[in-house]
């Protein structure tokens, strides 16, 4: 019953401070303050590869067999560094929105310039390969 009560109090929102609401137009966010920009490595894309030739993407084949495929993930990150959501942008692979989403918040963990307040912030995570 504690845990439950203690799991509770930690989902309640901050009522002192709210999480200002995601803004529609995403081009006004500032970019994400990472210390170090983070890199997408090969494993990385490949997950995405196999997600496209799984047929589970909108993603046409490239006539060149290079893919460049782009998420836009907004983050609401508290004053701390905490990130609090991660929100991809729709691009027509559920799939890889929520990678994406994952990895940012990943990539964030004790990877964030301090700022005040809780703010929105957007990166774009870049997944390239040959297929």
């Amino acid at each position: 019953m504690m845990l439950a009560l203690a799991l509770l109090a930690q989902a309640a929102p901050d009522v002192q401070n709210p999480a200002p609401p995601l803004p529609s137009d995403w081009s006004n966010l500032a970019a994400m303050p990472f210390v170090v920009q983070p890199q997408i490595t090969a494993p990385l894309d490949k997950f995405v590869a196999d997600e496209i030739a799984a047929g589970r993407c909108a993603v046409t084949r490239p006539v060149d067999g290079h893919y460049v495929v782009r998420v836009d993930v907004a983050t609401l990150v508290d004053a701390d560094g905490t990130v609090r959501r991660a929100v991809p942008r729709a691009m027509g692979c559920p799939t890889v929105e929520q990678y994406s989403a994952g990895l940012v918040t990943s990539f964030a963990r004790a990877n964030l310039q301090v700022r005040a307040g809780k703010l929105w912030y957007r990166t774009t995570t870049v997944y390239d390969w040959r297929g």
